[in-house]
């Protein structure tokens, strides 16, 4: 598991009311990775957030993470 994974999956289980459903998969491209973040239909709302802040403020975070081990990576949320 990296680092950026377990970030983004410590952040979101905190997050959510039922963080035993979340689900984390990363996606390692040559220059990419892509961190798929998917939760129980009810939860999606808080991830989310109001106006997608609360998606925005994950991928803020991630960014600044990567930014420091120089890397490039994008957070999705599968519905």
């Amino acid at each position: 598991m990296s680092e950026l994974k377990d970030l983004i999956e410590y952040v979101t289980k905190a997050l959510v009311d039922m963080p035993d459903q979340v689900k984390i998969n990363e996606i390692t491209g040559e220059q990419t990775t892509v961190i798929e973040i998917e939760v129980h239909e009810t939860d999606r709302g808080k991830v989310i957030g109001k106006k997608g802040r609360t998606a925005r403020a994950l991928r803020t975070i991630l960014n600044a993470a990567s930014t420091k081990l120089k890397k490039r990576s994008v957070l999705e949320i599968i519905e």
